[in-house]
């Protein structure tokens, strides 16, 4: 039985079954590197999906920015129903590293908020990689930093099993050794609470609770309840529970831990009084010593991941485990996967930075007596540690870098859209004002009106972040609806401004270099490029070429490039794209083709959530209906007194779905 299943009614077209069986041949000749050179709109997404159906191997896709991994990872949901599809980026709605700066003397504490919901897919992810065969990972760099060893924790998780001898007081215990907390108010991920002879656990990758009752010294029946409506979903026989936490430790292994850190302390303070840094060793010792007593009584202490060498055993400058190390393996040890670097002009190149950047940061908090000499082999990976670890590669991109040109032994090139779309027209125009000219706002806003008018959408790049938002600004105050993106966006509402744009909320995106990779906006059919004479990374040949491919999803697509001089980076943009369109209308007339524009549907990885709440909000109004047809007044005002019960005890999720019944009750009312 295959693997991979792709559904739906698109069969390959135009380039794609020639770079399809190209680079299937150079799979199976065991070729280590290879690249899919696709122009933007030419359905790398769809090859690369035929090769993943054909090849049936667990596959890794790695792109370069967290709203581009949400994208691929929604069209990889639509291509396979069936499979098991994830998306792994870093839970991180905000994280300041813990950095020292010596010139001031500033010691910067790390601070992080993390996202629960993408915690959650993250423990999905693992659990998908460590149960199944047919699984697509979507991740973005975050693939290459630590995590927890996957023996460990493929080691402790508990089966669960209809029948099954237990003692209710040691299967609590067995819950908090994995990480779940229990709590007496609702259960959330990666909680339990106790109920008489029933026990309630909210697994850390799913929305749903399991209940298993016990009697008699033994589990006599297991449910999947619904969290919200308390409706049961089924009854199973088994389930599997992995921990809450990817970082597992045996007490033994806890226990060396603790002894080889206080070793490494002692050797690092002798080291540190010998040269005479006094107040280094001190301020070590101390924070060493408190982090120690922490770990000791409670098993954690903020920043414990710099200490993650002692208790995983690895050797000083060892790899740490990561993402990549829960992908399966031959016999021989070597991974046994396939690897997509999506958009690798640019992702490789982050991947490759990683390492240095972070090795620099710590070398500072060492010298200066904030942390162990360790702390460096918390990190990601090293480029050539990042290849060891990963089988065969494929690059996908509309600009290959050096790199892949490079390593690759087998190029394909897929110019050729399905839709027989061609890329955009290119026209030049001034950045200054110029006699009845009034230069590239005016220019812009008037090109943009005319637009929207005829139902588009439009971009503006701009060089700056505070450009972008006072470009918006003023484009809202001459009647365009507009809105700005750019990095410090949090990555869920990066998804939410993409998504609202595509459905027409409104109708101008402005943005920096997020805009250039990978964004699929068919209903994109003006970019305007502002300053694009300013020579650098925002504005070299790729980049260049990059953008002007927004605008190749829609047959109105064209782009303005705003330069008052025709740089070298802006000519070979405009030559490459001229050459492909010139290959792209000879074979539409050729074959006869009418270009069509791309019609996508309009879903983002946040879908599930949404549709999630609207069947409980669902489900709940019908339970109540006839509580509402006696007293409808009644059941409103109890309504309301969940609702602020739910906020008091912190549950958000419960108090969004009562807040959206009481709503619809009060519009039947």
């Amino acid at each position: 039985m295959d693997v991979f299943k792709i559904k739906g009614e698109f069969k390959p077209a135009g380039d794609q079954p020639k770079a399809i069986k190209k680079l299937i041949k150079g799979f199976k000749e065991g070729l280590r590197y290879q690249t899919l050179l696709g122009v933007t709109g030419s359905g790398k997404t769809f090859t690369v999906a035929n090769l993943i159906e054909k090849i049936g191997k667990p596959t890794l896709v790695i792109a370069h920015n967290k709203t581009l991994a949400a994208q691929l990872a929604q069209e990889y949901r639509e291509f396979f129903p069936d499979n098991a599809v994830h998306y792994f980026v870093s839970y991180y709605d905000y994280y300041q590293p813990e950095a020292y700066l010596p010139i001031t003397d500033t010691y910067i504490e790390k601070e992080a908020m993390i996202n629960e919901e993408i915690e959650r897919l993250r423990h999905a992810t693992t659990q998908a990689l460590l149960t199944r065969k047919d699984v697509i990972i979507v991740a973005s760099v975050s693939c290459i930093y630590g995590l927890g060893n996957p023996e460990e924790y493929k080691k402790v998780n508990m089966k669960i099993e209809k029948g099954q001898k237990v003692v209710r007081a040691n299967f609590v215990r067995e819950l908090i050794d994995i990480h779940y907390s229990r709590t007496n108010s609702d259960v959330k991920s990666g909680t339990f609470r106790v109920i008489g002879n029933a026990i309630e656990i909210m697994p850390v990758s799913e929305r749903i609770l399991y209940r298993i009752e016990i009697e008699d010294g033994k589990i006599n029946t297991l449910k999947r309840i619904d969290a919200v409506s308390r409706t049961i979903i089924s009854e199973p026989k088994i389930f599997f529970l992995f921990p809450a936490k990817h970082f597992i430790t045996e007490d033994e292994t806890a226990k060396r831990a603790l002894l080889s850190i206080k070793e490494e302390l002692t050797e690092r303070l002798a080291e540190l009084n010998k040269v005479g840094k006094l107040l280094e060793a001190e301020r070590l010792k101390r924070r060493t010593t408190y982090d120690l007593a922490l770990i000791r009584e409670i098993g954690y202490t903020n920043g414990i991941e710099n200490y993650s060498r002692h208790f995983s055993d690895k050797k000083p400058g060892e790899a740490p485990y990561t993402l990549l190390d829960y992908f399966p393996k031959k016999k021989d040890g070597t991974p046994d996967f396939l690897t997509i670097i999506d958009e690798s002009h640019v992702t490789v190149p982050q991947i490759g930075g990683m390492y240095a950047g972070d090795k620099s940061r710590k070398d500072v908090l060492i010298e200066h007596g904030f942390r162990l000499p360790s702390a460096r082999d918390n990190r990601p990976l090293r480029f050539e540690e990042f290849e060891e670890r990963v089988g065969q590669v494929i690059f996908t991109s509309a600009t290959p870098s050096k790199f892949e040109k490079e390593h690759s032994t087998n190029v394909v090139e897929q110019v050729i859209r399905p839709t027989g779309l061609v890329d955009p027209e290119i026209s030049v125009k001034p950045i200054q004002s110029n006699g009845s000219y009034k230069g590239q706002v005016y220019d812009f806003i008037n090109e943009a009106e005319k637009a929207i008018k005829k139902g588009g959408r439009v971009i503006a790049t701009t060089l700056t972040k505070k450009m972008a938002e006072d470009l918006s600004e003023y484009l809202k105050e001459k009647g365009i609806k507009a809105e700005y993106l750019h990095s410090e966006i949090k990555t869920i509402d990066r998804i939410e401004i993409l998504t609202n744009f595509r459905r027409g909320k409104f109708d101008c995106l402005v943005g920096v270099n997020l805009l250039r990779e990978g964004l699929d906006l068919p209903e994109v059919t003006l970019i305007g490029i502002l300053d694009a004479d300013k020579e650098g990374f925002l504005r070299s040949a790729t980049s260049l070429i990059q953008i002007i491919g927004r605008a190749a999803r829609n047959v109105e697509g064209r782009v303005i490039l705003y330069a008052d001089t025709v740089t070298g980076s802006m000519e070979y943009a405009i030559g490459e794209t001229a050459r492909r369109r010139k290959i792209q209308v000879e074979y539409n007339k050729t074959h006869g083709i009418t270009p069509k524009t791309i019609i996508k549907k309009i879903k983002d990885i946040t879908d599930t959530l949404e549709r999630e709440h609207h069947q409980a909000v669902n489900l709940l109004l019908e339970t109540d209906k006839q509580l509402f047809a006696k007293s409808p007044k009644k059941l409103i005002k109890g309504k309301k007194k969940e609702m602020e019960e739910a906020v008091r005890n912190l549950d958000f999720e419960s108090a969004a779905i009562l807040r959206d019944e009481i709503r619809e009750l009060e519009k039947r009312l």
